[in-house]
């Protein structure tokens, strides 16, 4: 290359326009470099536009690599620009949420509402859920300086309508059993058919306002279907099951059910009365644990806290239905004259309330019902085959159960331990804030 001997260009394009191999490998790797990063990167303006004039642009061999060579050393000690914030993004995506709370626990219930845990949270360097939502209500922006003081998240009021609602099954129920008391022969079938179709529209408006009512676009068509179906089966059973396993045992039946309660497929009325009676207690149990939940969710520091505070409220508020429904047994029972059948109608009852608390959740338990249908079902059905020549063996456990602890004892062993199995899930999910936070969509 041409120059004097300080390698100052004198003419002709400058030395990077020049065609050529480099002079030193350094100095082109570090300016490459440069190129690279670019001049947002907070680098030499100069060595990379060549400010000035061209004859300002002198590059010397050795010292060039040496001015290269201090660049890119000063720039690899420097920060690092451009480090990803996760809680930023986190705060992005849920804005909505983050910007309409009052309070970082309906951020918090939120969070959980959309699967994020305490494990998630330690990913963002925070030990809990509620530490990461007060961070992001913190970071969020708002409207003024200070936010008002949050008030207690609005209880669903009582109503008249759900309230009249829900003790039209029990007139409806009882309308029935007295129709059926009172007929004879045909008369009595078609008064029975036609109490059935009544009770089961009565039990549809009851649970379709109040607070059993399933919001609308929480569970697909099929799988409320789906529940309706084994929740009648259920009830069917408690009404004709025990009749019938008992003509089963004793080699029967002889012949279709009559409708009273000592013929040769006994009907036994007196649950299904109390079930029927239980619909406006299960819906103020119902109405008591969400307006109790909504109190605690202002209240409450952490999500630990209120699971804590709820929990003995769910557990109250189910004692006290069991409380009332076994007063309805009694009750019913001494007025028809019949076995209350305290076991399994406790245990259905109990099994029915759990289920329709965690449907209106959005956690649909159609297959938990269906196995204690199918339980029923395969109590009778066991018995029915042992009659077959070599398969006695196959009624022997419920000729057991039965023999030892009356028919009755099959539903309370397929229901209490689906209660016992949905009991475990409503606290695990009935206590958590997100179940009660009236948020709607956190995003």
């Amino acid at each position: 290359m041409n120059g004097d001997e300080d390698g100052a260009v004198t003419g002709g394009p400058g030395e990077l326009d020049r065609p050529g191999s480099p002079g030193g490998a350094d100095a082109w790797d570090a300016r490459s470099e440069e190129w690279l990063l670019g001049m947002a990167e907070g680098g030499s303006a100069d060595a990379l536009s060549g400010s000035g004039s061209p004859g300002s642009a002198a590059v010397s061999g050795r010292g060039s690599t040496r001015t290269a060579r201090d660049t890119a050393g000063r720039r690899g000690s420097g920060p690092r620009r451009g480090v990803a914030d996760p809680v930023k993004a986190l705060m992005h995506r849920h804005r909505a949420l983050c910007e309409q709370a009052v309070d970082p626990l309906e951020i918090a219930a939120g969070l959980e509402a959309h699967g994020v845990t305490d494990r998630t949270a330690a990913r963002f360097r925070h030990r809990d859920v509620f530490s990461l939502a007060e961070e992001l209500y913190a970071r969020v922006p708002r409207d003024g300086d200070r936010r008002p003081c949050p008030e207690p998240a609005p209880a669903p009021r009582v109503r008249a309508d759900w309230a009249l609602l829900t003790l039209l099954p029990g007139a409806v129920g009882v309308a029935v059993v007295t129709g059926v008391r009172l007929t004879e022969g045909r008369p009595r079938l078609l008064t029975a058919a036609a109490g059935a179709l009544a009770l089961a529209l009565a039990a549809g408006l009851a649970l379709r306002r109040g607070p059993l009512a399933v919001p609308t676009g929480t569970l697909a068509r099929h799988t409320l279907t789906g529940t309706r179906v084994w929740t009648c089966w259920l009830l069917a059973y408690a009404l004709l099951g025990n009749g019938l396993l008992r003509a089963v045992l004793d080699g029967g039946p002889d012949g279709l059910p009559t409708g009273a309660a000592h013929g040769p497929w006994p009907v036994t009325s007196a649950p299904v009365l109390a079930l029927t009676l239980a619909c406006a207690p299960a819906a103020w149990s119902a109405h008591l644990l969400t307006a109790g939940a909504r109190r605690r969710l202002t209240s409450s520091r952490g999500l630990e806290e209120f699971a804590g505070a709820v929990q003995p409220l769910l557990l109250g508020t189910f004692a006290l239905y069991l409380g009332v429904l076994t007063a309805l047994l009694a009750l019913c029972g001494a007025a028809l004259g019949e076995p209350a059948g305290y076991p399994e109608a406790l245990t259905l009852g109990a099994m029915l309330l759990l289920a329709r608390l965690l449907t209106i959740h959005n956690v649909p338990q159609g297959p938990t019902l269906a196995l204690a249908a199918a339980t029923e079902a395969a109590a009778v059905g066991l018995v029915l085959a042992g009659r077959l020549p070599g398969c006695a063996f196959l009624a022997a456990p419920v000729d057991a159960l039965a023999g030892a602890w009356g028919a009755g004892s099959v539903p309370a062993l397929g229901c209490g331990a689906a209660a016992l199995a949905l009991l475990f899930q409503a606290t695990r999910t009935l206590t958590r804030a997100s179940a009660h936070a009236p948020t709607g969509d956190p995003e």
